[in-house]
């Protein structure tokens, strides 16, 4: 390769009255090199090959499928290469990860200003809405204020009687209760906000009874300030670019369409072996590190309240934190039944047995 240096003294030997050729034999070059760089206006410019064979070469055309699927949302490169490394894959993330910025500009990430509570204070919880109509996908989210530790439930509804199960569902997994549990205001936990002043919040009578029998406080965010809860909420899109759109890309690909059952067969894994094992962006420690230092109130006893039946709507006035709460209850439908992890896991592996299917 000739130098930038070797181009300068070609053109000052020619200014002396040298020949081409001793111009070539004094830099060490071919005769033609220094003609056509005498004839030429601007010095040549190289530029890198960019259709060199790569560790990730073989596998362009799979993850270009893999995006193609998912579209329009988007598989974060952490999960592709997951997945090209049980293919085969050798080469490293920051190949991959430059290859995925190619394919999609990189957007500017608005600031947050995050809150740390102490171990065992809070727990947030949010739904998440996958998929509306006649075959609708909504999951129940709750993590932990301290530790990070998440909790999962995919369901096909949001009434009171699924919103307590998962609660319970939770608990279980969490091995505790938090002091407090941080909603938005979604109407199964309270019908009206302020309702009889700053702070008197109209709830729904069956949670309200639910909550005092575990001993956790309800508390609420502040109206269109979803962030309040900033740390289910950045759950919630980590759940859905890392857990939801690879697995509905991939069953698309199988011709499938995902439901509950298969949903959270996954996600207990999903949660298990990756969410709560990660390095978490702000605590820098994986969340099950953290979770036994959470020092949660113990497990409660099982809830027998009369959610189940049907009763007329009435108002009651509760004292908390010496405010008045008026409370409306709802009638309600009867709790559906809950099935064990060991028929998620039966189905699924059956799922996984049908020809053509992966899963």
């Amino acid at each position: 390769m000739i130098t930038d240096e070797v181009y300068v003294e070609i053109e000052l030997l020619r200014k002396h009255g040298m020949s081409l050729r001793k111009i070539a034999e004094e830099v060490g070059c071919a005769v033609n090199t220094v003609r056509s760089h005498l004839a030429a206006e601007t010095w040549p410019h190289y530029q890198r090959n960019t259709q060199r064979v790569t560790k990730l070469s073989a596998f362009v055309d799979y993850l270009c499928e893999r995006q193609a699927a998912a579209h329009p949302a988007w598989i974060p490169a952490t999960v592709l290469l997951r997945e090209i490394k049980a293919l085969g894959y050798l080469g490293s993330h920051s190949q991959l990860r430059a290859y995925m910025h190619c394919l999609k500009p990189t957007l500017p990430v608005e600031p947050v200003v995050r809150f740390e509570t102490a171990p065992g204070k809070q727990t947030q919880v949010d739904w998440v809405e996958f998929r509306h109509g006649h075959n609708p996908l909504y999951a129940f989210c709750a993590t932990l204020g301290y530790s990070r530790v998440s909790f999962v439930e995919f369901v096909t509804d949001m009434k009171v009687e699924t919103l307590i199960a998962c609660h319970q569902h939770a608990f279980d997994a969490f091995g505790g209760v938090t002091r407090r549990i941080l909603y938005d205001n979604m109407k199964t936990v309270v019908i009206e906000r302020d309702a009889m002043g700053d702070g008197a919040h109209r709830f729904h009578a069956g949670f309200l009874d639910y909550a005092s029998h575990c001993g956790f406080v309800i508390k609420l965010c502040r109206p269109y300030r979803a962030k309040t809860k900033g740390k289910v909420e950045r759950f919630n899109g980590y759940l859905r670019r890392s857990f939801y759109v690879p697995l509905v890309a991939q069953l698309k690909q199988a011709g499938l369409t995902l439901d509950a059952v298969t949903a959270n067969a996954q996600v207990r894994r999903w949660l298990k072996d990756i969410a709560n094992e990660r390095i978490h962006g702000t605590t820098q420690m994986r969340p099950a590190q953290r979770l036994p230092e959470e020092c949660l109130q113990p497990l409660p006893s099982p809830w027998r309240g009369d959610i189940r039946a049907a009763r007329p709507q009435r108002e009651v006035a509760v004292e908390v934190t010496a405010r008045p709460v008026v409370v409306i209850e709802r009638i309600a439908q009867v709790l559906p039944a809950q099935h064990p992890l060991a028929v998620y896991e039966r189905l699924l592996d059956q799922i996984r047995n049908e020809p053509g299917v992966a899963v």
